[in-house]
């Protein structure tokens, strides 16, 4: 695995260096809200697939996210001594990005919870319209495969 050359780590040493890690990491950070906010809107109106069309973009974005704030601890007393302003800025930004962060992953365990509560419910229904009832009950019909009537293949298709 080849270092990447970004991996150096970045160190403070005047006031426009700690301003400029300041506003970058700030401008990752409302990328990244801006995408949270298309992908949560998208996925609340149940269009999954535009709502994950920015995986990619999301990924990337979070992992310079990630990697500014890590400059930016490791430049903690240098941002204290050069932008204390900058500093506090941050951290108010950080606060409400997470609570935009904390939704997305509430909207996004919703969307996971309906789908997989759909699937389940489609396969009940599968299996029960499959299974013969005589005199009222419920009986399961010989499977060729040696296995009861609910063992049938469940197909979803795609493209819907």
């Amino acid at each position: 695995m080849q270092p990447r050359p970004d991996a150096n780590p970045v160190r403070i040493a005047d006031p426009k260096a700690a301003e400029a890690l300041v506003a970058h990491v700030m401008s990752t950070m409302q990328a990244l809200s801006e995408i949270l906010a298309e992908e949560s809107g998208h996925v609340r109106a149940g269009r999954l697939r535009e709502g994950l069309s920015q995986a990619e973009r999301k990924s990337a974005l979070s992992g310079a996210y990630l990697q500014g704030l890590e400059s930016a601890k490791a430049n903690a007393i240098a941002l204290a001594r050069f932008a204390p302003r900058g500093v506090e800025v941050l951290k108010a930004a950080h606060q409400r990005f997470m609570i935009e962060v904390e939704t997305n992953q509430a909207v996004l365990a919703t969307a996971r919870s309906v789908s997989e509560g759909l699937i389940k419910t489609l396969a009940e229904e599968i299996g029960r319209s499959r299974s013969a009832t005589v005199y009222g009950v419920p009986s399961i019909a010989p499977s060729p495969y040696g296995r009861g009537a609910r063992s049938g293949p469940l197909v979803l298709s795609r493209s819907l």
